[in-house]
C-alpha cells in the first residue's frame, strides 16, 4: 500500500483523462460527420481542434511529474462514445438526432469538467504549479463548451427536434 499515493492517483487518472481525450479527437470527427445542424457540426469540429491542444497540454503534464505520456483506458468514456453511437445508427435522419448527439456531447463534456477540476485539485496539493495552470486552462474550454453546447441546444438543436415532431 505504500505506493499508493496522491501522486501515484493523479498520474493514474492522468492516463485515464489522456486516453479520453485521445479517444473523443476521433469521436468528435465522426459526430462532426453525424451531425445534420450545420451549426453542431461547427461546434463539434471546434471542439475536435480545441482537444487537440488539451492532449498537447497533458503531454506537458506527463513531462512535469517525470512520465511518459501513456493513456489507460477509461472506461467512463468508453461508455459514453458507445451511447453517442447508438444515437448515431438509431435516430439516423430523425428530428431528434442532433438532440442526441448534442446531449452525448455534454456528458462528456461534464465527465472531462469533473476530471480536470479533480486533477487540478490535487496538482494543487502536490504543489505542481505549472500542472494547476495547464489543468485550469483545459478546465476553463471543457467549461465554456459545455456552456456553448447548452446555448446550441436551447436555441437551435432541441427546438428543432421538437418542431419537426
Amino acid at each position: 500500500m505504500a505506493d499508493k499515493t496522491l501522486e501515484t492517483l493523479f498520474h493514474e487518472t492522468l492516463k485515464d483523462v489522456y486516453y479520453a481525450e485521445k479517444k473523443l479527437t476521433t469521436n468528435l470527427r465522426k459526430m462532426a460527420r453525424a451531425a445534420q445542424s450545420p451549426d453542431l457540426k461547427a461546434a463539434f469540429e471546434a471542439h475536435e481542434e480545441e482537444t487537440q491542444t488539451q492532449v498537447e497540454r497533458l503531454t506537458q503534464v506527463f513531462e512535469l511529474i517525470g512520465k511518459r505520456p501513456r493513456a489507460k483506458t477509461c472506461d467512463a468514456i468508453e461508455g459514453i462514445i458507445s451511447e453517442a453511437q447508438e444515437i448515431m445508427e438509431e435516430f439516423k435522419g430523425s428530428p431528434a438526432h442532433d438532440a442526441g448527439l448534442l446531449a452525448a456531447a455534454q456528458a462528456v463534456e461534464h465527465y472531462e469538467i469533473v476530471r480536470y477540476g479533480t486533477l487540478k485539485a490535487w496538482a494543487t496539493q502536490l504543489g505542481l504549479d505549472e500542472a494547476v495552470t495547464l489543468l485550469d486552462a483545459t478546465l476553463q474550454e471543457e467549461t465554456a463548451a459545455d456552456e456553448k453546447l447548452s446555448a446550441l441546444a436551447e436555441s437551435v438543436v432541441n427546438a428543432a427536434a421538437e418542431k419537426a415532431a
